[in-house]
């Protein structure tokens, strides 16, 4: 079974949370929510609760085959945090589907991993994209090799049909 970890931390945009958490569990994919603490309670910019099912502690990056970054203000959080950084990294190093959208590619950034990726996001950090080494592209979704990013929340049925069409192919 397909396996995929979304992150959660306070200020999360809570679309970029549920939509796709559900969106592949219609799949029959297993989603599960990775904070800080697992167990503990995190409110979304505009007070929406999502229960972190994993610490980032207990999550390997072999033992998952996508990795999804939700925006709003949590990706702030978790670039200063090495525990977050590392883990994109090294998903990302092994191959497996990284997804950012919206503020998500700040922590791209940070786990520099961004040089010479064709990439997009929210049009406030396409600087910060670019300064990483990125090729900015304003589009719904952006594919290059196991990195799918996007924009702002009208673009996650894009968004998660790029993630669901990568992980079909890779998993045949």
């Amino acid at each position: 079974m397909v396996k995929i970890a979304v992150l959660v931390e306070f200020n999360y945009e809570e679309l970029e949370v549920w939509y796709p958490l559900l969106r592949f569990r219609e799949e029959g994919m297993e989603t599960f929510t990775v904070g800080p603490e697992a167990g503990k309670t995190y409110l979304s910019k505009h007070g929406y609760s999502v229960v972190a099912d994993k610490s980032i502690d207990s999550v390997k990056p072999q033992d998952i085959d996508a990795l999804i970054i939700p925006g709003g203000f949590a990706p702030d959080y978790w670039r200063r945090d090495k525990r977050f950084v590392d883990l994109v990294k090294n998903a990302f190093e092994l191959g497996k589907t990284v997804a950012a959208i919206c503020h998500g590619p700040w922590l791209l950034c940070s786990a520099r991993i961004l040089k010479g990726k064709k990439a997009t996001c929210f049009v406030a950090i396409k600087d910060d994209v670019m300064n990483a080494g990125g090729e900015y592209e304003d589009s719904a979704v952006v594919v290059d090799g196991n990195l799918i990013t996007s924009r702002v929340p009208n673009d996650l049925p894009e968004f998660c049909k790029a993630v669901i069409a990568q992980l079909k192919k890779s998993n045949q």
